[in-house]
């Protein structure tokens, strides 16, 4: 199986997550179906057959996340060589040339990735248009819409 790269913050959040299925949401979902159980026949038994398929998701969940924490290649971004360049969990702002607007992303692992926190995918257009690039270098991004150009202004190691 391949490695799978992640921040050093991304990493935590795995981590807590992880922590939080086991110690929290694993033994709520047992008291819960204790509690359906208790209520009689399961066959007619709405909140027990929720539970358990809560219970479902939980487990497997917990699989999953101990899989990628099992599998995953922390890479600390303040102790690269800081020459510049956009490598994997940088922080880079972009000018986008044809409209003026400026916005800044972080590249991420895929698990990591949330546009809204403005944390981009490793595996996104974007960001394999960014990587291996440098400040002042422009990019063209192969969007949905079109082909999207991009000046990068500064690269952040954080």
């Amino acid at each position: 199986m391949d490695n799978i790269p992640m921040t050093v913050g991304g990493a935590k959040a795995l981590e807590a997550e992880l922590l939080k299925l086991k110690d929290v949401d694993r033994p709520r979902i047992v008291q819960e179906i204790a509690t359906a159980r208790a209520h009689g026949d399961l066959k007619e038994n709405a909140e027990y057959h929720a539970a358990k398929e809560e219970q479902g998701f939980i487990e497997g969940r917990i699989k999953e996340v101990g899989s990628k924490l099992s599998r995953m290649q922390i890479i600390d971004v303040s102790k690269l060589v800081q020459n510049g360049r956009c490598v994997f969990g940088t922080t880079v702002s972009l000018l986008n040339i044809d409209d003026e607007t400026e916005i800044t992303y972080q590249i991420v692992g895929e698990d990591e990735a949330d546009i809204d926190l403005h944390k981009i995918s490793c595996h996104s257009p974007i960001a394999a248009a960014l990587m291996g690039n440098e400040e002042g270098d422009e990019v063209t991004v192969k969007a949905p819409r079109g082909d999207i150009q991009y000046e990068i202004l500064t690269v952040q190691y954080l």
